[in-house]
């Protein structure tokens, strides 16, 4: 394990990656985040030569460019990055967005919560279940 582990936040709303950010922070301070405002992004930072390779993926299901399907389908085909852990965090509640995102090798999918103080008891479950609490 690294000393510093590395989260990587994909999502075009920069709000939502900002709060998020700040749970991160509230709950583990040797946490360092990276962003990408989309999957095609996100490959890209990922298998940039100099990418810190993350620990863990947060990944939003609907954005412009390479939506979170889109990204989870890609990310399948390069090895390199088939055992990153990922996290669907989505507006999405529908089952058949679940079920899909699981096939395609997410780890878990949680429905965005309403506030601030739901979004900072889910990155703590989901950092202590990772092991990337310090």
């Amino acid at each position: 394990m690294n000393e510093i582990s590395t989260i990587l936040i994909v999502d075009d709303d920069d709000d939502d990656q900002e709060m998020l950010r700040e749970a991160i922070a509230t709950v583990a301070t040797s946490v360092r985040c990276l962003s990408a405002a989309n999957g095609e992004e996100a490959l890209r930072l990922l298998q940039a030569t100099d990418a810190h390779r993350p620990d863990l993926i947060f990944l939003d299901m609907n954005m412009p460019r390479m939506n979170g399907l889109g990204f989870l389908r890609h990310r399948g085909q390069i090895d390199s990055l088939a055992d990153i852990p990922v996290v669907i965090y989505s507006t999405s509640k529908r089952p058949e967005d679940e079920i899909e995102t699981r096939r395609l090798g997410a780890r878990d999918f949680i429905t965005k919560p309403d506030s601030f103080e739901g979004i900072v008891r889910m990155v703590e479950g989901l950092l202590a279940e990772a092991s990337l609490l310090k």
